[in-house]
């Protein structure tokens, strides 16, 4: 179910829409169906280091150590 942008030629309104199989597409302001959908630009990737400190910071919240090392799991877990 993708996330697609609009433009509503009708009002001039920009917005998004979740895209169901089925789904009659009209604008949340005017109910207009003269819609032209958007490129979007896509959202950056995180770093590695980012997307390794948020799975870390994930896991710990969770209460797993599984994706640190063992020399990293000894050092967080008091013996």
């Amino acid at each position: 179910m993708p996330i697609y942008e609009y433009h509503c030629t009708a009002c001039g309104k920009d917005f998004e829409l979740l895209v169901r199989s089925g789904t009659t597409l009209a604008c949340p302001e005017c109910q207009g169906t003269a819609l032209e959908r958007l490129i979007s630009i896509p959202a950056a990737p995180g770093t590695s280091r980012e997307i390794i400190a948020n799975a870390r910071r994930a896991a710990a919240r969770e209460g797993h150590f599984s994706n640190y090392s063992k020399a990293e799991r000894s050092k967080l877990i008091p013996r």
